[in-house]
């Protein structure tokens, strides 16, 4: 599926988390072509490359943003690069299965120190910029972060988390113009789950299960996704912040 943009955000400078494929590499794209230079950001080098080949307003920086120090090497590295920081696509984060009676204090810790903790931190080191040329900030959630999710309650927390961070932020931001908004998906099509380590099959039936329950009739496509980020990062949307948009083929409403 191929969406055509206007350049509606032309010399704007984004950073995109999680870049290296799904949302992050789809959202990447969507804004260079609406004409942001972006800042591809993600572990895999050669993911990242595959991103950037698709668009020449795209650059890439292969980091671990859970390290020390990194979010602010990713937001200096982008002033460095192109003196601005005009959005932050909050996008990089894991899926994890792990009932009540396998839950690991590591992998919990893991999981919010990628899904909550990083995306802090990202935002904290881009926040004066943000304040300077009056900003938005892009979370990705997930339908999950507001639907219960047996077997993996702790992902579902911690895109709770980022639905709450959304709303407080775009109050706590609001009087220097930075609107915060976030997308949350449902089940799109990525390698979430064979990243969580499930098996093929695993995988297959859950695809299955996801598509029979959406009213829509099936799962979603990054670029689906990504259009609504680029509206929510379009300079043009002065007037919307502190939501958080639903885009998962009706998921939410059953």
């Amino acid at each position: 599926m191929t969406t055509v943009y206007t350049a509606r955000l032309q010399d704007q400078v984004a950073i995109v988390t999680g870049a290296g494929s799904g949302i992050g590499r789809a959202a990447a794209i969507a804004l260079a072509r609406a004409g942001a230079r972006v800042l591809g950001v993600g572990r895999r080098a050669d993911a990242l490359e595959q991103t950037a080949a698709q668009h020449p307003a795209i650059a890439i920086l292969p980091a671990d943003i859970t390290a020390d120090g990194v979010p602010y090497a990713v937001v200096e590295a982008a002033v460095e690069r192109w003196g601005r920081v005009d959005v932050l696509v909050n996008n990089a984060g894991a899926t994890a299965v792990m009932p009540l009676a396998e839950t690991d204090a590591r992998r919990v810790s893991d999981l919010f120190a990628l899904n909550v903790t990083a995306p802090s931190l990202l935002a904290h080191a881009a926040l004066p910029q943000l304040r300077a040329n009056r900003g938005a900030i892009v979370n990705v959630s997930s339908t999950f972060g507001h639907r219960p999710l047996p077997s993996a309650a702790h992902y579902a927390a911690t895109k709770a988390a980022v639905e709450q961070l959304t709303r407080s932020w775009a109050l706590e931001l609001s009087s220097d113009g930075i609107r915060v908004n976030a997308v949350a998906p449902g089940p799109t099509e990525s390698e979430a789950l064979i990243a969580a380590g499930l098996p093929s099959e695993v995988v297959e039936q859950i695809k299955q299960d996801e598509a029979a329950s959406i009213p829509l009739g099936r799962r979603g496509f990054p670029d689906e996704v990504a259009t609504w980020i680029v509206h929510f990062a379009d300079p043009a949307a002065t007037w919307i912040t502190g939501q958080v948009l639903p885009v998962d083929g009706g998921l939410n409403l059953v």
